[in-house]
């Protein structure tokens, strides 16, 4: 029997995130990436209320932050129609991708204890630079967009106490997984 915590499992996410793509093009890798990991990071805390808890209240807390920050960012990008460093117009103000990978992040954060969400916001962070490397935002766009995500989370999310996770390998095939109160 293997057991592992959370942050065990957003450290193996977050490697899978990261890693896969360097089977891409170089000049693919950092935006794909990014790509990979503004999704990952968010499915991970979500995933982690949804199998771990036993109520539904950080799945509706993350889905206010999730919502929250969607709306906001949408709604700066109509407002300031900022053309991006690539010259493709309009939306680069504030950077989408790294809005929902730092909300995703902050709400590991705010959920799980900062323990958990170290490599959740340095995840996020590759997003941001990723971005900015890719030619699709400025540094201003990605700092905007960290700070919708992460004032969404903060704002929305309360903290849940008292988890450690269990996972369960048999004969090398079968996952378990199991809350310990």
């Amino acid at each position: 029997m293997i057991k592992k915590n959370l942050s065990s499992i957003i450290n193996t996410l977050l490697f899978i995130g990261i890693f896969i793509p360097q089977f891409i093009g170089a000049s693919e890798k950092n935006e794909k990436t990014g790509d990979i990991l503004q999704i990952v990071i968010p499915t991970i805390g979500l995933s982690s209320t949804i199998f771990y808890e036993k109520e539904l209240k950080g799945a509706k807390q993350f889905f206010k932050s999730l919502i929250t920050t969607a709306l906001i960012t949408k709604s700066l990008k109509i407002a300031t129609r900022k053309q991006r460093p690539n010259g493709e117009c309009c939306q680069s103000f504030p950077s989408g991708h790294t809005s929902v990978a730092f909300m995703g992040a902050a709400f590991i954060h705010k959920r799980y204890g900062r323990k958990y969400s170290i490599p959740a916001y340095a995840g996020a962070t590759f997003v941001g630079y990723s971005r900015v490397q890719a030619d699709k935002h400025f540094v201003e766009d990605v700092i905007a967009g960290a700070t919708v995500g992460l004032l969404s989370s903060f704002y929305f999310t309360k903290p849940y106490k008292g988890f450690i996770i269990d996972i369960t390998i048999i004969n090398g095939y079968k996952i378990y997984l199991s809350q310990t109160l």
